[in-house]
Parts: structure tokens; C-alpha cells; sequence
């Protein structure tokens, strides 16, 4: 008996983000169908991969000081970033405002922002130091700073919203991100009280939270896959903007990435290890329904990126 496949067809789709300006501006989002199911529909938008750099300068992260030889100011890093095979933005993370760390100030921070908005022509995307007071100030500036050039702020969150979202969203134009713990309730209800600011969900991709495989993973995928499934056979608008997933920091501070080969010399080079856990959560997020990931290391975007052209 031959096989008749029946498409699995939505009425609902995710919604289109754009981030960036020009030939190089790229789509999140505007699928209709579960991640990879091009046999059901085709795929408006392949996801998209993003290189973190830091204010801080390089990560001890194995393998990448070579890739960044010869790149001494942030905004050498961030030109080598985009170059990097497979990229398609470039994510600045600005963990020195971190008060309990370098506690670095807004006018310093701003000025790293404005030296890689100068450097990059790709899109691009400005995460905060993670504190949300510090956020609250820092993050309007950076979408004063970068008014015209169309990018994604990371993150609103349910403590700093109103600030974030209403000069991101709002005064600046930018790309607001909603950053909610694994829940899909509470990435709902941050997406309601934004566009209740007035951000329109046009302008939204959310950051419902990750974990490193084998770290609580089972909860990230069921988030993701409550969301697709609400936003796409529900039509529920509040979940249909398109999600954003930073990989790279969760899946390189897990004890398999970590651990020297002196300490663990039977689980091999540590360049390996964490190449290996930073793909494998990769790869597990976009088929999850992750539409863009953010990872470090230039073999996993380059891998992420095979895997996502043969899969299209």
C-alpha cells in the first residue's frame, strides 16, 4: 500500500522580526510549520546564528583566542565575528556593567556599544550585564546609541520591562527581547504587558531560557514545544513572536566543557568537549523551535550552519 503523507497545515503563523539594515538584514520567525517540517511546509526563514563577543575581550574558551589572532580592540573582535562562516549577527554581551563584578560604568559600556555598531555591517544584537537594575539604565542608552541601525535588545524582563521595552520599543525603534525562566506562562504574560506598553509584537522576539543538554534540558524543550504548539494549531498571537536562544555561556559553564584534561585526562581535549556540548544544545534548540541561537566558537557555528542548510 503506497504512503499518502497529509500535510500538517496551520491557519497561524509565527511572526516575521526583522533585525538589521540593508542587504545584510535578516528575518526571524514567519513559519507555519514545527521546526524542520519543510515536508509539511516550506520554512519562510532559516534560523539564524549569532556570535557572542564580550566587552570583556576574549573568553577562556579553548580554540578561540586563535580564531581572534590579531584582534586587540572590541571592534576588531566584532569584525572577525562576522566574518565567521556561518554567521549571520553578531551578539555584544555587556557583562562588565555586572555591579558585582567590574561594575564597569554606562559611559564606558556605551562607548563599546557605539565602537561595534561602527565595526560590523551585519545585524546586531546587545545583551545587558544580567542585573536588572544596572539593565534598566544601561540597556535605553544602548538603544539611544544605536538609534537608525534597527537592533534586537536582549533582555526585557518582567522587573525592568517598562524601561527597557518603552525606549527600546518605543523611543528608539529598536527590537525588544522578553526574557522569561523556562515558563510558558511567564513568557506569555511578559509578551502581553509589552505590547499593553505599546511595543508592538511585530517587534518582539522572546528569550523563553535554555540549559545546557543533560542540565534540566527536558524542561527547555517542553517550553518550546507548549509554545510552537499554542502559537501555531491555537493561533495564539501572544506566543507567536519568534524565539531567540543564547547557547553558548550555558553549554561552556557545564563541568563537561569546563573540566581541565589534567583533572578529566579519559573525556578528552576540552576544546572537543565543549564544541561538543555547544552543537549538541544547538542543534536540540532549533529543533525545538528556537528561530536564532547565539553561540562562541567557530567550528559549532560552522557545524550549526551545515546542519541547518541540509535539513532546509
Amino acid at each position: 500500500m503506497p504512503f499518502n503523507q497529509k500535510p500538517q497545515k496551520f491557519n497561524a503563523n509565527i511572526n516575521t522580526v526583522e533585525i538589521g539594515c540593508g542587504d545584510k538584514a535578516i528575518k526571524l520567525g514567519g513559519e507555519c510549520t514545527y521546526p524542520f517540517y519543510t515536508f509539511d511546509a516550506p520554512m519562510e526563514n532559516t534560523p539564524k546564528i549569532g556570535v557572542e563577543i564580550s566587552d570583556l575581550g576574549l573568553a577562556d574558551v579553548p580554540g578561540i583566542q586563535e580564531y581572534y589572532a590579531g584582534a586587540t580592540t572590541i571592534g576588531e573582535i566584532a569584525k572577525k565575528a562576522e566574518a565567521m562562516e556561518g554567521a549571520d549577527f553578531v551578539c555584544l554581551r555587556l557583562e562588565g556593567g555586572d555591579p558585582n563584578g567590574e561594575n564597569k560604568s554606562i559611559e564606558e559600556l556605551i562607548a563599546v556599544v557605539k565602537e561595534v555598531g561602527e565595526a560590523v555591517t551585519c545585524p546586531l544584537v546587545v545583551e545587558g550585564c544580567k542585573n536588572v537594575e544596572k539593565d534598566s539604565e544601561l540597556l535605553p542608552k544602548v538603544a539611544e546609541a544605536l538609534q537608525g541601525k534597527n537592533v534586537l535588545i536582549l533582555s526585557a524582563r518582567e522587573e525592568n520591562y517598562k524601561a527597557v521595552g518603552a525606549a527600546a520599543g518605543l523611543a528608539y525603534n529598536q527590537k525588544v527581547g522578553a526574557e522569561s525562566a523556562v515558563d510558558i506562562n511567564l513568557a506569555k504574560q511578559l509578551n502581553v504587558v509589552l505590547t499593553q506598553l505599546g511595543v508592538q509584537a511585530e517587534n518582539v522576539v522572546m528569550n523563553v531560557g535554555s540549559a545546557a543538554v543533560g542540565y534540566g534540558f527536558e524542561y527547555v524543550v517542553s517550553t518550546m514545544d507548549r509554545i510552537k504548539g499554542a502559537a501555531l494549531s491555537q493561533d495564539d498571537k501572544q506566543l507567536q513572536m519568534p524565539i531567540i536562544t543564547p547557547v553558548a555561556d550555558e553549554a561552556w559553564n557545564v563541568k563537561e566543557a569546563m573540566a581541565s584534561e589534567a583533572d578529566m585526562p579519559e573525556w578528552g581535549p576540552a576544546e572537543d568537549r565543549g564544541i561538543s556540548m555547544e552543537v549538541q544544545t544547538a542543534a536540540a534548540v532549533l529543533a525545538s523551535g528556537s528561530d536564532a541561537i547565539i553561540l562562541k566558537h567557530p567550528k559549532s557555528v560552522a557545524t550549526i550552519s551545515k546542519m541547518i542548510k541540509e535539513l532546509m
